[in-house]
């Protein structure tokens, strides 16, 4: 049976082009298209429901440190209401997840998982959960993210809420909106200022329409979700990361707490972050025209397959193909020329850095893992 978010009537009434994610019927794009929707989150602020994703309480004596065994970041100093971007990992070191978790006090943690993979994490997590902490699947509530230069000059407009002092990546927990206790948190997946608002269900749609009538803003569907997360290099689990990936061959290396060494999984990770890993994540960049998407292979200037593309498509920003994948770690180098196959053409490319564009968060302290 395909799944409806509470704001599924809202997306219908805005014309949206609805197509299946993750067992959801969700908003692919709206009347203007893809294109007019990325640039719009780039130049002023977009609204997405990304209710689909799962959204988890956990409390309890020793949860700090029993974050620490589910994943290789840091928790037990962690500052009340930051947000930490880590990876759940399993026996073989490969990733089970990304997600996000935020410390809300002494032994209450909020957590935010992939649509397609919160069944299977929160069944992995209880599976290794001592009896001393629960874990609360909010199912009622509904989650909105709000991104772009102007979303906080309009989150304080409408609902009278002043973020100025509040950095990337922490949270203001029970905010009074509308008469109703909502979350927000200052993050998001595009490289946008912006934050995440957890709703309860039924004020979802008061809060959406609320938003969606000022003229900064404008609905966004997945599909330029997709593109804003590829310009900043961000990974998608299932294409990018994987439950044979390691986080350090994934360049995610960042998250890696300084004293965590007894995460499940950490043999392997540990060893790729002393040895090196025998191949990488790296962001690739057509010179030749034409647009390079997930599964093209990736040649040396020999004609030699070096690696994949695990995520591709044109940038609107860039007004070029990007893409990300994994290659041979001894031939990463920025500015290296290498060849993509597209259409049965080997077309020229090269390595380039990630973010492919620069991030304008509120700040970017990405390798602050503390």
């Amino acid at each position: 049976m395909i799944l409806k978010t509470a704001l599924h009537e809202a997306h219908g009434a805005l014309g949206a082009k609805m197509g299946p994610f993750a067992g959801y019927d969700m908003p692919l794009y709206y009347k203007e298209g893809v294109l007019k929707e990325h640039e719009w989150v780039r130049s002023s602020a977009g609204i997405f429901d990304v209710s689909h994703m799962g959204q988890l309480i956990m409390e309890g004596p020793g949860l700090a440190a029993f974050l620490e065994k589910l994943t290789p970041s840091s928790f037990q100093n962690k500052q009340f209401g930051r947000a930490q971007y880590t990876v759940l990992t399993n026996e073989e070191g490969g990733i089970v997840d990304d997600l996000i978790i935020t410390r809300l006090d002494e032994e209450k943690f909020f957590i935010v998982v992939n649509a397609g993979c919160k069944e299977k994490d929160i069944a992995w997590i209880k599976n290794h959960m001592p009896a001393s902490i629960t874990l609360d699947y909010l199912q009622d509530r509904s989650l909105i993210a709000l991104q772009g230069p102007k979303a906080e000059a309009v989150l304080n407009e409408l609902f009278g809420v002043d973020t100025s002092d509040m950095p990337y990546m922490f949270i203001m927990p029970d905010v009074d909106i509308l008469g109703e206790k909502v979350h927000i948190s200052r993050l998001g997946y595009t490289g946008e200022d912006g934050f995440e608002l957890s709703v309860p269900n039924d004020d979802a749609l008061e809060v959406w329409n609320k938003l969606s009538g000022h003229q900064a803003l404008k609905p966004v569907g997945l599909a330029a979700r997709d593109s804003l997360r590829l310009e900043m290099g961000y990974c998608l689990y299932g294409h990018d990361i994987d439950g044979a990936t390691s986080p350090v061959e994934a360049d995610l290396g960042w998250v890696m707490g300084k004293n965590n060494t007894g995460f499940i999984g950490a043999k392997r990770v540990l060893e790729d972050k002393e040895k090196g890993p025998s191949r990488l994540r790296v962001g690739i960049r057509l010179i030749d025209p034409g647009v390079a998407r997930e599964g093209s292979d990736i040649f040396n200037e020999k004609g030699e397959k070096i690696g994949s593309l695990t995520s591709g498509g044109p940038s609107p920003t860039l007004k070029a193909s990007i893409g990300q994948g994994y290659i041979r770690s001894g031939l990463v180098k920025t500015g290296n020329k290498v060849l993509v196959e597209v259409r049965g053409k080997k077309l020229a490319a090269e390595i380039a850095d990630m973010p492919f564009i620069k991030p304008r968060t509120k700040s970017m302290k990405k390798k602050d893992a503390a």
